[in-house]
């Protein structure tokens, strides 16, 4: 979640998101997921890289294969 904080402090255009579920703990998946929705609610668009589909495809997110 720091990290994740960290590269969304700068307000980037399109964040990108490299499996930011990796190694995490369910509970702290599922915050990081709200957080990412979140983003995507303020009408930002965000490029995410995640395995865990099942954890990707719970949040209101459009996604292009």
């Amino acid at each position: 979640m720091l990290a994740l904080g960290r590269a969304l402090m700068s307000r980037p255009p399109l964040p990108m998101l490299d499996e930011p579920s990796l190694g995490l703990a369910p509970l702290i998946v599922r915050d990081t997921f709200r957080v990412i929705a979140g983003l995507r609610a303020t009408g930002g668009s965000i490029l995410l890289v995640e395995q865990d589909a099942r954890a990707a495809l719970r949040w209101p997110i459009t996604v292009a294969c």
